[in-house]
């Protein structure tokens, strides 16, 4: 009898251990996810060439005349109660272009596909490391399409880092406020330090509003993004930032004012000024202390999954950046584009 017993009790253990044995590799699936999003764009300029002669504007992406491809991202995460990690991919020339440092800083270097790759410890529930490569965290815009409301990008996003490979420290002050510190290679030198320098940077946010600030060998970038709901469908987006390198640099404002007429229909305006110092060239003019004033206006429709954006660009700049039909100098250059962005 007492063997039975016994035995009744063993199986029940083991039954009992088989259980919670699969309730946590079950929990342990769910923090697992894998996402990501591809894209793909039509772009034609008015009154300015679009063959072989093809101009844009001075920003990042979105550049290429006719139908063109974005990139395709794909992001595998582990999201565990103390630790977790991000392994961000990246194809195609949007990608291309995100990460264009990486081969030319790597001796001997290929193309790369890592756009973010970083593990985190939550310390405690108000202290987070996070160490490796990850995406900067000056600026409004990111890299992906999908963070963005504008299909193409601001000058501001388009001339501060796009990346840093370091370590990093969030701290959760409370739930308003929240604090960074960071130690970085230089900036854009994602894959290895090749100079022995570090770059660093800091953060303050209050209520999401974010004050940025990096320094990299003499050069510093101070940045202010956030926004606010003016109402249940208006929205207002702000960036500001100041670059100086040695009296060369940039500065600049950008407001994103969007208006929701439905669950899947919202219009916004990106306007942004932007200027340069000494021979900084973002702007193209080849003449020092260059401006230009950007206007951007983009539709965005949601069905399911994908997001169509149809927008219409106008850079308007202080000096001849770009030509006409005849290929002529001239200051102005007006764009649109036609953008299908799908996420998983």
């Amino acid at each position: 009898m007492k063997k039975r017993i016994t035995l009744v009790l063993l199986l029940m253990t083991v039954v009992n251990f088989n259980l919670k044995a699969q309730e946590e590799e079950t929990e342990d699936k769910k923090k697992f996810s894998f996402n990501g999003s591809i894209d793909a764009y039509y772009r034609v300029n008015f009154g300015a060439p679009n063959d072989e002669n093809a101009i844009y504007p001075g920003s990042s992406f979105a550049n290429l005349p006719g139908f063109a491809l974005g990139m395709a991202n794909v992001v595998a995460s582990y999201e565990g109660a103390k630790v977790g990690f991000v392994a961000d991919l990246v194809f195609g020339p949007r990608g291309e272009d995100a990460i264009f440092n990486s081969p030319l800083l790597r001796p001997g270097g290929s193309s790369n596909i890592v756009n973010q790759l970083y593990a985190y410890w939550n310390v405690s529930e108000t202290v987070t490391l996070t160490f490796g490569n990850f995406n900067t965290f000056l600026g409004y815009e990111v890299i992906s399409p999908t963070g963005n409301f504008n299909y193409s990008t601001s000058y501001l996003f388009s001339y501060g880092p796009f990346s840093h490979t370091g370590l990093k420290a969030d701290f959760a002050i409370s739930d308003d406020f929240s604090f960074m510190l960071a130690v970085m290679n230089p900036t854009d030198a994602t894959e290895y330090n090749p100079n022995g320098k570090y770059a660093f940077g800091a953060q303050v946010g209050y209520k999401g509003q974010y004050l940025n600030f990096i320094t990299d060998d003499g050069a510093f970038e101070i940045d202010f993004t956030g926004g606010f709901d003016l109402s249940d469908d208006f929205y207002l987006g702000i960036n500001g930032a100041y670059f100086d390198n040695d009296g060369v640099g940039f500065a600049g404002g950008a407001i994103y004012p969007q208006y929701s007429t439905s669950d899947k229909f919202t219009i916004g305006l990106r306007g942004e000024y932007f200027v340069e110092s000494g021979d900084f060239g973002a702007i193209g003019t080849g003449v020092e202390d260059s401006s230009v004033i950007a206007a951007t206006l983009t539709g965005s429709y949601v069905v399911g999954d994908l997001t169509i954006k149809p927008e219409l660009r106008l850079d308007s700049a202080s000096d001849d950046a770009f030509v006409d039909t005849d290929l002529m100098p001239t200051k102005s250059l007006s764009s649109f584009v036609l953008a299908a962005i799908y996420a998983f």
